[in-house]
């Protein structure tokens, strides 16, 4: 596909999440970036799934590899679980982000899941094995 002026287009990867404004506008979740390795999915579809507990009900991505990142803003996350992959998750809360390691076949409470936690945002996933 050529551009508008007449010169092919880019092939420079930007990492966007492809199809998030589609994604927000039919589902509300906010994707942003990532590697391809890391992507949304139907729950339960996945034996490499990685499933995230919120108010807004669970969302799920499946993991093509034993590493790969994505990046969002998913709102009132209150547990992550995982499957055939090892996870680090950022979580913004208060102003303040947090890390939280959850091991393959785990799961872990986090923000409001935890007695005392507050609402959090989950920022990133990163599979790490």
């Amino acid at each position: 596909m050529a551009a508008a002026d007449g010169n092919p287009p880019s092939g420079v990867e930007d990492y966007n999440y492809p199809g998030a404004e589609t994604i927000f506008k039919q589902k509300g979740i906010k994707l942003l970036r990532g590697d391809g390795r890391v992507l949304l999915a139907d729950c339960g579809t996945s034996p490499n799934e990685i499933k995230v507990w919120s108010r807004a009900g669970d969302i799920c991505f499946q993991a093509s590899t034993t590493t790969g990142y994505i990046t969002m803003e998913l709102t009132e996350v209150w547990g992550l679980e995982t499957t055939s992959h090892s996870i680090d998750a950022d979580l913004t809360a208060g102003g303040e982000t947090q890390t939280v390691n959850v091991p393959k076949d785990a799961f872990k409470s986090v923000g409001e899941g935890i007695p005392g936690g507050t609402p959090s945002t989950l920022v990133e996933i990163r599979v790490t094995g």
